[in-house]
């Protein structure tokens, strides 16, 4: 099994950027894919970005394309979501998760490997 643990979250204002980072123990992150949810009170978890087992492969929701960046460093055994020209409604819980197999996945439920959650807020 592998273990996640977010970093990076924090408050930011509306406009700058921050860096998510994924740090990943117990296994190599070549073997999963992986990806970065948020989550809002009384709403689902939804995916921000995703990337295959060899990072080479990348997938983003319509909020997070062209301001967000989904990265893999195989070799630091890290994901990282670079978070760029941020908005008030990116304020949510990030969380990084990989699923077994190296294929990527947009939905929650294939994914079984979750770390603990980072906020971030964004002021406007």
């Amino acid at each position: 099994q592998v273990q996640l643990v977010e970093s990076g979250g924090g408050l930011a204002q509306t406009g700058a950027s921050l860096r998510l980072s994924c740090a990943a123990s117990g296994r190599t992150v070549s073997i999963y894919a992986m990806g970065w949810f948020r989550q809002v009170p009384g709403k689902d978890r939804e995916l921000v970005a995703a990337t295959s087992g060899s990072g080479g492969i990348t997938q983003y929701s319509d909020s997070a394309k062209g301001r967000f960046t989904i990265s893999k460093d195989n070799a630091k055994n890290t994901v990282y979501l670079q978070m760029n020209s941020l908005k008030p409604e990116d304020t949510a819980v990030y969380y990084c998760a990989a699923r077994d197999g190296t294929l990527l996945k947009t939905s929650a439920n294939f994914y079984a490997y979750w770390g603990q959650g980072t906020q971030v807020t964004v002021s406007s």
